[in-house]
């Protein structure tokens, strides 16, 4: 195959050139990893929810990474115009289908967070929040700009919009995690005490909502507390596993934790990770994602405009939180919490979500050497 020419002027070329060639190696360790801890994991949920194919998961999860590893890198192919509009129409389409799963979704665990297509389930709010940081990244620098424009007080009514159609769900997980987004892409714009107070008071009343009105997360923080308790019975056995793995793991034969599980191919994948491959491989696994996220917010740190900087730290933030999230609960250090690791664990939303997330970061972050007009640049 020829090499690549930096005078090579077709877009494929452009691109190379100018993506971030290091965060493209990251996720793809990170991609290969996910793979096989699903292959691992997979078959051991298939028996225990008695399916007879015992790679049903990691096939469908496989038909929906291809998808999502196209929609990154075709996302990034984008210049940060494309990508900004990209997003902020991704943004109201999610919060249109959220508001229609409320109406038509099945009630799965007492929530309505899916819209059924066939055999296929779509869960909108996972495409939202990229949406939503990318959007109020947009009206937060323009109004940095021009203060004359209402850019705070839009971003803050679509912070709201988001977020009720969240609660109605119900879903504070998520919740807490856009809520934290937001606080990032506040901060590099710019704080002021008042933004502080608005998002602090809608973290605690997020908490205090959950736990009052939503059974489900009450039984998950009492579980927290109470680690005896019928409620923390996940978490113990995820627990369970990483410490069985010790320091080399047990391989596939020796990891038997994972067959009583429950989620061990969604959100307690890293447990599988602790017991298959040991202290090793799980600690492999945060440093992968430690990495990235610190070279997302390295590459946001160098852009020029006021936009990218605060949208790539934002969605870095996504992602960060998100795995910090996972990771935790795995290890009890927080509140069983149905989250994904970004990439890795089961789910086509979370796939194609993270896929799209990722390609925003890429086309955000590239380094462009032509000059470009000001609004490619962007405030």
């Amino acid at each position: 195959m020829k090499a690549l020419s930096r005078l090579d002027t077709s877009p494929f070329a452009r691109w190379w050139w100018t993506v971030d060639r290091v965060s493209l190696a990251l996720i793809a360790l990170i991609v290969m990893i996910g793979a096989v801890l699903l292959l691992a994991a997979g078959p051991a949920a298939a028996a225990r929810l008695h399916i007879s194919d015992s790679f049903y998961f990691p096939l469908r999860q496989f038909v929906f990474l291809a998808p999502a590893l196209g929609v990154m890198v075709g996302v990034s192919l984008m210049t940060p115009l494309q990508a900004r509009r990209l997003a902020v129409v991704v943004f109201g389409v999610s919060l249109f289908l959220m508001t229609l799963a409320l109406f038509v979704g099945p009630d799965i665990n007492g929530a309505k967070r899916w819209l059924a297509f066939g055999p296929f389930s779509l869960q909108p709010s996972e495409f939202a929040k990229p949406g939503f940081v990318v959007a109020i990244a947009w009206m937060l620098a323009e109004a940095a700009r021009d203060r004359r424009f209402p850019g705070r007080a839009i971003a803050g009514g679509m912070y709201v919009a988001f977020v009720a159609l969240l609660i109605n769900q119900p879903d504070y997980g998520q919740t807490m995690l856009v809520t934290a987004a937001g606080a990032v892409v506040f901060f590099v714009i710019g704080w002021n005490w008042t933004s502080i107070a608005a998002l602090g008071l809608a973290a605690s009343g997020a908490i205090a909502g959950g736990y009052l009105f939503a059974p489900h997360i009450a039984k998950r923080i009492d579980g927290f507390f109470n680690p005896d308790g019928p409620g923390a019975y996940q978490v113990n056995k995820a627990l369970e596993a990483i410490s069985h793995g010790g320091l080399f793991g047990r391989g596939a034969e020796g990891a038997t934790v994972k067959m009583q599980l429950p989620d061990a191919h969604t959100d307690f994948i890293f447990a599988v990770a602790g017991e298959e491959g040991g202290f090793i491989l799980a600690v492999v696994v945060v440093t992968l994602f430690a990495a990235l996220v610190s070279r997302f917010f390295a590459r946001a740190s160098g852009l020029r405009s006021l936009f990218a900087q605060s949208a790539v730290s934002g969605l870095a933030a996504l992602i960060g939180l998100q795995s910090f999230i996972n990771i935790g609960v795995n290890l009890r250090v927080l509140p069983a919490k149905g989250m994904t690791l970004p990439f890795i664990s089961y789910g086509g939303s979370s796939l194609l979500a993270t896929g799209l997330t990722f390609g925003l970061i890429l086309a955000l972050s590239r380094t462009e050497t032509r000059a470009r007009r000001r609004k490619e640049i962007m405030p």
